[in-house]
């Protein structure tokens, strides 16, 4: 029989599966020296700001009582955390920029080839080419700067026609803590925010699965990694194909204010591993 929650308490089921949500992130944030005094302080101004932003009353104003009810944090501190807003969730300029040119290359029909792939780029030369595929998205950077950099990052790679080719890891920010901290919030916000949607009950559902298998060797996890990475892939493909085709149909439109997110992930562990409990 499953225990009921007590005044002022989460049902037990929400309480456990919050448990096992945050037990990775806090070994993340004690990897990084994120303490506790500033993990709760960081609580306070997000409890105020997403009770103050969505969650009032239908014709009344939204009072510091209202939030100290919702929240338990102090009215004092209420009264000192509210209106401030949030901080903008903006990409830097290079993530916006390599975003843009990984999005034009897989999902523009002039970059693509017969078989709806990346198509391999001259390094120069009129569209599609490298040098267009960036001077498309950027007039301020030499495409040279960018394909060095694209190859240091092993985002591309060149063959012996000296056609550019784009790699999956293409799709994965893998040096700069500040383009991977963006992906690790903004991602997880989202895959977060539809399990909440359906937790909530609210309609239609959005999409969230995933395959869970036990018992496994390490081998057959490693077999396991590399269809995914490759299945992984050609899903995201495929989705950025439709969005590009669609985003530019619905460019400058009165009702265009959606965004979407996307995303496929992978994760193995040992059983005995903490990520297994709760």
């Amino acid at each position: 029989m499953t225990k009921a929650a007590g005044p002022g308490e989460p049902p037990p089921a929400l309480a456990q599966a919050i448990r096992r949500l945050l037990r990775p992130l806090l070994r993340v944030l004690i990897a990084h020296g994120l303490t506790f005094p500033v993990l709760s302080q960081l609580l306070k101004e997000l409890y105020v700001e997403v009770a103050e932003a969505e969650f009032p009353l239908p014709g009344r104003p939204q009072t510091d009582s209202r939030i100290n009810l919702l929240t338990g944090v102090h009215r004092k501190d209420v009264r000192a955390l509210r209106g401030r807003g949030g901080t903008p969730d903006l990409p830097s300029a290079v993530i916006s920029r390599n975003a843009l040119m990984i999005a034009l290359w897989t999902g523009s029909p002039d970059y693509r080839d017969a078989s709806g792939e990346p198509r391999p780029l001259p390094k120069t030369g009129k569209a599609p080419s490298f040098e267009s595929l960036v001077r498309s998205v950027s007039k301020d950077i030499r495409s040279r700067a960018v394909l060095d950099e694209w190859l240091r990052l092993e985002m591309v790679k060149v063959d012996d026609a000296g056609l550019i080719h784009l790699n999956n890891a293409a799709f994965i920010p893998r040096e700069d803590f500040t383009d991977v901290a963006f992906y690790f919030g903004r991602n997880l916000r989202d895959h977060i925010a539809a399990s909440g949607h359906n937790l909530l009950g609210n309609q239609p559902p959005m999409l969230e699965r995933a395959v869970y298998y036990e018992g496994l060797t390490p081998e057959s996890a490693a077999t396991l990694a590399a269809l995914s990475r490759e299945t992984g892939s050609k899903a995201l493909i495929e989705v950025n194909k439709k969005a590009f085709e669609l985003s530019q149909r619905d460019a400058g439109g009165a009702s265009a204010s959606h965004r979407i997110s996307f995303g496929v992930y992978f994760f193995s562990t040992s059983d005995s591993s903490k990520d297994s409990g709760s």
